[in-house]
């Protein structure tokens, strides 16, 4: 079969790959095309009330991550990817027939309903088809997909400028559905072996067994805190750069997004390699190339709330998106080091919740932020939070294997 061949789990994360990228694109277009949708839609003229659009997709999404978490423990996760592509992709389609903002909130928030059921899934899998030696370089690479989308939706802006904002969504929705049913005759289902081996526990054995872990709330705490700055760079650095630069969003959305999108590649690749290499000479490898990584985002943080020069704004941002992407890489991997096969994409789904929700307060925060001339200061300030999350991982996150639950 395809699926035992050893190229295999690389084509794996090859193909999900484009779904990530798919994944952030139709999500992070509609934070540069504001401008564009305004002219027809009055409502988003108000900072609030975009911050409110953009972060209703976030509660959806952070509520149902550990449902589907749960779910893509019991089922195939091949299912739940290629539907979820299915249903976000034909929402984006209708994104560009809305008329009127409450249209809008709602197709935002069904897709957040169905974005929410790939992570989990996909990472879930990509981690059962790799093992200790490649998993953080694999998650890595599928992280890289991630920031591909979200630098390209950078030019939803650019786009729509030339030719219609309504455009832009058809388009982009119509690969996706095209791409869903490739996905669903080229991924393969694969789960490995556990030691013991057990019986499949209830639904919800997996979820309370994790809520009874102390070193899964560690874990949980670590990547909800640093989601507070990642979301605020994701929704909100492009007008973070249109206001300290004054020029047009159509030219910092492109600017903000690659820069990020591009120091993030480096950032996982780098952080994967390194933490692959490490994990098998000390066992708490991973703990610590991701503590460096994220180490790295607090004086970028701040020099990126007080900047006014494009030097200035870019080198601050790229240096942020380097150091994200080596903690990216290992959030998957670390939680393999405490977490069984069976339950990791329950642990994995409640991990996002946890983030999302952090996202989803500080996108709404910046919108009034915004309305109130202090985004940058509130940029700058995020950095605090930042140094108390490297802390608590080094202090009191101790793995003992690079793999739990396997053989």
């Amino acid at each position: 079969m395809m699926k035992d061949r050893k190229y295999y789990p690389w084509l794996v994360v090859a193909m999900l790959w484009f779904v990530a990228l798919l994944n952030y694109l139709d999500r992070q277009m509609l934070s540069t095309m504001r401008p564009a949708i305004q002219l027809d839609i009055k409502e988003l003229e108000s900072a609030t009330n975009f911050g409110r659009l953009m972060a209703v997709f976030l509660w959806i999404y952070g509520l149902m991550s550990p449902v589907s978490g749960m779910i893509a423990d019991k089922i195939s996760r091949k299912g739940l990817i290629v539907g979820s592509l299915f249903v976000w992709s034909a929402v984006t389609m209708l994104m560009g027939y809305a008329d009127g903002f409450s249209q809008l909130y709602w197709l935002r928030a069904i897709m957040g309903v169905s974005e929410a059921l790939y992570i989990p899934a996909a990472l879930s899998l990509i981690a059962d088809y790799h093992k200790p030696a490649t998993r953080s370089l694999a998650v890595g690479i599928h992280m890289t997909g991630l920031y591909m989308g979200q630098a390209l939706g950078g030019f939803g802006a650019t786009i729509a400028a030339a030719y219609s904002w309504q455009a832009t969504f058809h388009w982009f929705g119509i690969v996706g559905v095209l791409y869903s049913v490739v996905l669903m005759f080229g991924l393969k289902e694969h789960r490995i072996k556990e030691v013991p081996e057990t019986i499949k526990p209830p639904f919800f054995q997996g979820f309370k067994g994790l809520l009874l872990l102390l070193p899964f709330w560690i874990i949980w705490l670590y990547f909800s805190i640093p989601s507070i700055p990642g979301w605020a760079i994701k929704n909100w650095l492009p007008t973070l750069f249109a206001g300290s630069l004054d020029v047009p969003m159509s030219e910092a959305g492109p600017i903000a997004t690659i820069t990020i999108a591009f120091s993030s590649f480096l950032g996982v690749i780098t952080g994967g390699l390194l933490s692959d290499r490490w994990v098998q000479r000390n066992v708490k490898g991973r703990v610590y190339t991701s503590a460096i990584g994220l180490s790295l985002t607090i004086p970028a943080l701040f020099l990126l709330g007080i900047g006014h020069s494009a030097v200035y704004l870019v080198a601050s941002a790229f240096c942020f998106g380097f150091g994200f992407g080596m903690f990216d890489a290992n959030n998957m991997p670390i939680l393999c080091q405490f977490v069984a096969p069976r339950h990791r994409a329950t642990a994995y789904g409640l991990m996002n919740m946890g983030g999302v929700f952090s996202g989803a307060l500080i996108t709404d925060f910046l919108g009034k932020s915004t309305d109130a001339g202090n985004l940058g200061r509130d940029f700058a300030f995020m950095s605090v939070v930042i140094l108390a999350a490297v802390a608590m991982l080094l202090l009191f996150l101790k793995p003992k294997v690079s793999d739990y639950g396997t053989k």
